[in-house]
């Protein structure tokens, strides 16, 4: 029996190991100028994750996700944002026409990524897993452009907001602040 016993331990630790690997910062991304990061940059920050698009009825949020980035980021506060084209082809085309409307039209500092798909057959990784990842709010599929995640300073999801939700209403703005 205690052959069997200590056969099992190192089996026991690898498995632990296995589930250690794997968190918010490691999935592979790319930025919005094409260079390949990870969120590792990001870790002990408070995150704001948002799925964004140029041509959406809530693209005027990006000036909310803007000042919230300017009023929260010296205290470890971070938006990323990643644009996607999964909701009605309301994208622009190309990354560069995308980081340009950005700049031009709401002054966006906060990081933005590579377009990425946020549901369907071709998810990226990291959205796959903040959208069945527990929550206060809600999980599932993301239903439109400018869902936001809230993610603590060790990398777990608090909340969910669904696109109507202001960045700078008070119900982001108190989450934001109970956790920073």
């Amino acid at each position: 029996m205690k052959l069997k016993i200590f056969t099992l331990i190192p089996f026991l630790f690898m498995a632990a190991d296995l589930n250690t690997l794997s968190s918010i910062y490691d999935y592979e991304l790319k930025t919005i100028r094409g260079e390949d990061t990870t969120l590792q940059a990001y870790e002990g920050d408070v995150l704001l994750i948002v799925n964004t698009a140029s041509k959406c009825g809530y693209t005027p949020q990006y000036e909310q996700l803007q000042k919230l980035y300017e009023t929260y980021g010296e205290k470890g506060f971070t938006v990323l944002g990643f644009p996607s084209d999964n909701f009605g082809g309301q994208e622009l085309d190309t990354e560069e026409e995308i980081v340009e409307f950005c700049e031009v039209n709401f002054g966006v500092t906060f990081p933005l990524f590579a377009r990425s798909d946020v549901k369907g057959d071709s998810i990226h990784p990291l959205f796959a897993d903040l959208t069945t990842m527990e929550n206060s709010d809600f999980t599932g599929e993301i239903g439109w452009n400018f869902e936001k995640f809230l993610v603590d300073r060790n990398g777990n999801l608090l909340r969910r907001f669904k696109s109507n939700e202001e960045p700078m209403g008070d119900e982001i703005r108190s989450s934001i602040e109970e956790i920073l």
